[in-house]
């Protein structure tokens, strides 16, 4: 049994890159378990790469900064 309905690659980065916060070149999280069951993680990470985007994986989450700024760990 499926817990997620069923969606294209095409809605998914609709919704995603669609969001405010996409929009405003922030920060977007989704679990990585939900993206590999809906679209798929090479799938994923193809699109980022595609627009230039950093993704990190920390704690079961993708984190992608929907910006091609630098990403520097302060801490």
């Amino acid at each position: 049994m499926c817990d997620f309905d069923p969606i294209t690659p095409q809605a998914f980065f609709a919704e995603f890159y669609g969001s405010q916060a996409a929009i405003r070149g922030e920060v977007v999280r989704r679990k990585v378990y939900q993206v590999e069951r809906l679209i798929g993680r090479d799938v994923f990470l193809a699109e980022a790469v595609r627009r230039g985007y950093p993704v990190i994986e920390n704690a079961g989450q993708f984190i992608v900064f929907c910006n091609r700024g630098p990403i520097r760990r302060v801490a």
